[in-house]
């Protein structure tokens, strides 16, 4: 019961819905200190009016745009998705690692020269004609053994 909890907790789709909630959760900062920032002055100066913002701003035609908002945003992003990278996507990662079972490679197969069907490259013989392979072109030369 407990395996299958592991399990589930360890999937990949729930740890990255977790981690998308909480960078969407910061992206939202992001994109509102952005709207905050800039694109409701852009309207002040279409519209003639001037709004008050935050204490860090620059001005351009009488209109002041508030950056000190937008950069803590972006600062606030950046720092939010990198805690998240170093605190829960890379030791999740390497707690994957550690349960997953090490996959083995296939030998490297290739067509017997008489029936075709994919052997072992190292074989001596076909296992379905049985014909010796050993020492034609593509196969290694190997001692023939006879028992």
């Amino acid at each position: 019961m407990l395996k299958g909890f592991r399990s589930f907790l360890l999937r990949g789709n729930v740890v990255d819905l977790a981690v998308g909630i909480v960078i969407g959760a910061a992206f939202t900062a992001v994109v509102t200190g952005f709207v905050s920032a800039f694109l409701t002055p852009l309207i002040g100066v279409a519209a003639g009016a001037v709004g008050d913002f935050s204490k860090e701003t620059f001005t351009v035609a009488g209109t002041t745009f508030p950056y000190g908002g937008f950069l803590n945003a972006v600062i606030s992003f950046v720092l939010v998705a990198a805690v998240i990278y170093f605190a829960v996507v890379v030791p999740v990662t390497r707690l994957q690692d550690r349960f997953e079972k090490p996959q083995t490679a296939e030998p490297a197969k290739v067509d017997c020269p008489q029936c075709l069907s994919r052997i072992p490259a190292a074989a001596v013989r076909c296992s379905f004609c049985t014909s010796e392979v050993a020492g034609l072109p593509g196969f290694p030369a190997q001692a023939v053994q006879h028992s």
